[in-house]
C-alpha cells in the first residue's frame, strides 16, 4: 500500500485560443498589484491525461486519503499508475455541507 502524494499544485484550465502573451501579460500585471509569493510558480502547459482510473469521493478534502490509497490499490492490482493523481470537485465549498463534498479523484495508468 502506498501513502498518498502530499505536493499540491493548482490547474486552472484555459481556453485554447487565449494566447500565452495573454496570460503572461495577466501574470506581471498581478505581480505588480498584489506581490504574491508564489506568482513566479505559475505556468501554462498543455495537459493531456490519457488512460486514467477515477473514484467519486465524497466528503470532506481531510478525509480522502483512505479513497486515494483505495483507488492505487484497485490500479496497483490491475495495471501501473503513471504521473500523479488529480482531482476535479464538483461541490461549491462555500455553500455546501463537508460531509456532501463530491471530488472525482484520478489518477493515469498504463
Amino acid at each position: 500500500m502506498s501513502a498518498p502524494n502530499n505536493s499540491l499544485e493548482l490547474m486552472t484550465m484555459q481556453p485554447s485560443f487565449v494566447a500565452n502573451e495573454v496570460i503572461e501579460a495577466a501574470i506581471v500585471e498581478v505581480r505588480r498589484k498584489k506581490k504574491l509569493p508564489s506568482i513566479d510558480k505559475l505556468r501554462l502547459e498543455s495537459f493531456s491525461e490519457g488512460l486514467c482510473a477515477q473514484v467519486l469521493h465524497v466528503g470532506p478534502f481531510s478525509e480522502k486519503g483512505p479513497t486515494i490509497v483505495r483507488l492505487h490499490e484497485f490500479i496497483d492490482t490491475r495495471t501501473s499508475r503513471t504521473g500523479k493523481h488529480h482531482e476535479i470537485y464538483l461541490s461549491d465549498v462555500r455553500g455546501a455541507d463537508p460531509k456532501k463534498w463530491k471530488t472525482i479523484i484520478r489518477h493515469p495508468i498504463k
